[in-house]
């Protein structure tokens, strides 16, 4: 069964946003940015966004393995509990709320952690929505 009109326009955005969300992975090795960057960090994020723009492409035409998008919720949920602890800092921490420092550095990661939370949960979001029209295909 192919997907409506909307709803493959609707992947083909959410598709595109995703791959932007990877294209910026890019910053995430840029040492003038953040001190010591993580490529590895970097590039894994890199290829988990343009996996999860892979699959807004690929549910278009056929239907996707449900263990794909249960083993993607995993990978976020595993993220957010790993970031949550920064978030909650940030949140809640005696220094104010914060997601726009001009730079990351050693002395506060409070930030960063803040900013893959929320990847992370974004990313939850797209894939438990993939997962959605998964089961609604028949």
């Amino acid at each position: 069964m192919k997907t409506s009109p909307l709803q493959t326009a609707l992947n083909i955005v959410l598709a595109l946003i995703f791959a932007v969300f990877a294209w910026f992975q890019r910053n995430d090795i840029d040492p003038a940015v953040y001190y010591k960057p993580s490529s590895l960090d970097a590039t894994l994020w890199f290829l988990f966004y343009s996996l999860i723009a892979v699959l807004f492409i690929l549910t278009i035409f056929r239907k996707i393995p449900s263990w794909i998008l249960v083993v993607s919720m995993i990978f976020c949920l595993i993220e957010m509990i790993i970031t949550g602890p920064g978030l909650a800092e940030n949140l809640f921490g005696e220094q104010d709320f914060t997601m726009t420092q001009v730079s990351m550095s050693a002395e506060d990661p409070r930030v960063e952690l803040s900013r893959e939370f929320f990847g992370a949960l974004i990313a939850l979001a797209g894939v438990v929505f993939l997962f959605f029209q998964q089961k609604n295909r028949k």
